[in-house]
Formats: C-alpha cells, sequence, structure tokens
C-alpha cells in the first residue's frame, strides 16, 4: 500500500459508507491492513473535516475509533510557548536548588546584588553532586525565582539578571 492508497482512504472517510454516514468500513479495513503491513501501532488520517484513528492494541488486535468531526480550533495555531524572560537564567538539571554554600552561611547572591561573569549564583545537587550554577554575564540580581532546597526541574528559572 502507498501514499495515493492511503489518500484514496482518507477520501472515502469524508464521503462516507454504506455502514454510517461519515464511516467506511472498507476504509477501516484497509488501515488495519496497512498497520499490520508496516509494523505500525497506530495510523491517523483527516480528510474534509473528518479524522479516523486506527490503533492496534498490545495484545495485537486492531481498534477504530469512529471518525470525528475536526473542530476549528484544532486547526488554529497555538501561540508560541514564552521561553525565560530575558536575563533568566534557567536549571541546567533536574535536582535541588541550594542559594548558599552551606547549611546556616549567607546566600551566593540576592536581589540588588551586582554579580560578575563566572561567579556562582546557586548550586543545583543532582545524584549527590554539587553542580555550581555560574553566572553567564555582569549585571545586576533583579529577581530571585527559587527558595533554599526547594527541587528544581531541568529549565527552570532561578533568577533573572538585568
Amino acid at each position: 500500500m502507498n501514499m495515493k492508497d492511503v489518500k484514496s482512504i482518507g477520501a472515502r472517510i469524508s464521503a462516507g459508507g454504506k455502514t454510517k454516514p461519515g464511516i467506511d468500513a472498507t476504509a477501516i479495513r484497509e488501515l488495519a491492513e496497512l498497520l499490520t503491513e508496516t509494523g505500525l501501532t497506530e495510523i491517523e488520517i483527516e480528510q474534509g473535516g473528518m479524522r479516523l484513528r486506527v490503533a492496534r492494541q498490545p495484545s495485537g488486535q486492531v481498534v477504530a475509533a469512529a471518525p470525528i468531526l475536526a473542530s476549528p480550533a484544532m486547526h488554529e495555531p497555538q501561540p508560541a510557548p514564552k521561553g525565560p524572560q530575558a536575563g533568566a537564567i534557567t536549571s541546567p538539571m533536574v535536582g535541588t536548588v541550594y542559594v548558599a554554600p552551606e547549611p546556616g552561611k549567607p546566600p551566593f547572591i540576592k536581589v540588588g546584588d551586582r554579580v560578575q561573569e563566572g561567579d556562582t549564583l546557586m548550586i543545583v545537587e543532582a545524584m549527590k553532586t554539587m553542580n555550581p550554577i555560574l553566572s553567564p554575564r555582569s549585571g545586576t540580581i533583579a529577581e530571585v525565582c527559587v527558595r533554599d532546597a526547594e527541587p528544581v526541574e531541568f529549565g527552570q528559572t532561578l533568577l533573572v539578571i538585568s
């Protein structure tokens, strides 16, 4: 089965078949056959505002979902996710953040402090290893976005340098 065959199946989905309006049993059978031929676990095609999804269960059984009318919201471009704000320093790994060199000591930085490129800003502990977070540039600490001993995710904003 080639791409031309898949397109003809898509055309039959929007035209409908004899079993139910909008559903062509032959198209479902052909897509199930295509799953077997290619070793894929799922196929979804959309044509004329109708969508058909055929998926193979872990047991090998093929299941077809009824065509769904595509809503206009499905086709609207989603706004691009905002990245970190300007000057944000993000966590390079998952771990626990520490704002001081050791418990009871003053923090490395606080809002309003001037930092130089290469200064230690915080520490992220990951797998029992202490990883210093160094300032990539000189500037003033505008915001600290985490608290001491707080878990952080990869890419999470730790602080902002202006």
